[in-house]
């Protein structure tokens, strides 16, 4: 996933991003609640960990102006403040989930995939493509009882696939899965991953649109 982290505690915010990159996704870790806003703006994000106390602003407030513009990307709260009156108007403010600090990393993880699952629409944890069983939560793939090894970065293309199975995917969106700004992308990573991705799982489950991007099929 592409994650957008905003979070003012130094040492908070580097463990949560160290973790979270280490579990093969891309992070963009923002301090201040105007950064964050541009950042939204210019990226597309598959969620959001939002801090409530912020020095330029309110995580709540900010996340009413992002569903009131129409804006339905997840968002967990990380907060301090374990009172219900609080998390209740997160909830209400449209936040999909949230944790209170101090939290387990392994927790978050756990609650992160939950989120996306449900936004996805895919709430199973095993998807089926033909004679291949993919299995999200843990991060393995099947077929006919062989695992199939996926590195980081292939599991992070096959999971942005999965996350609109039949419908097409954009090089463009794929490199943001892959990327946290700062990082530099070469013309042909995309096809590369892509490439192994057939290798290992069979051509027949990974299409070209050409001009257009990828998708998965055949799922059953």
């Amino acid at each position: 996933m592409r994650v957008l982290l905003v979070e003012d505690d130094a040492t908070l915010g580097a463990a949560v991003r160290d973790h979270v990159m280490h579990g093969n996704h891309a992070v963009d870790w923002m301090q201040h609640l105007e950064d964050a806003k541009v950042s939204m703006r210019v990226t597309n994000y598959d969620l959001v960990l939002l801090d409530i106390r912020l020095p330029d602003g309110n995580g709540v407030d900010f996340l009413t102006e992002l569903r009131a513009s129409g804006d339905a990307t997840p968002v967990i709260i990380l907060t301090a403040h374990d009172q219900i009156s609080e998390r209740i108007r997160g909830l209400n403010a449209g936040a999909d989930d949230y944790l209170v600090k101090p939290f387990d990393l392994d927790e978050l993880t756990a609650r992160m995939h939950a989120v996306s699952r449900r936004h996805s629409g895919r709430p199973d944890e095993v998807i089926r493509l033909g004679s291949l069983h993919i299995h999200i939560a843990d991060r393995r793939v099947t077929s006919a009882n062989q695992e199939i090894t996926l590195s980081g970065r292939e599991w992070a293309v096959l999971e942005r696939l999965l996350a609109r199975i039949g419908a097409i995917v954009s090089k463009a969106q794929i490199e943001e899965t892959l990327y946290a700004f700062g990082w530099e992308i070469e013309s042909n990573t995309v096809e590369v991953y892509i490439s192994r991705l057939r290798k290992k799982l069979g051509r027949q489950y990974v299409a070209t649109v050409r001009g257009v991007g990828y998708r998965i099929e055949g799922r059953t």
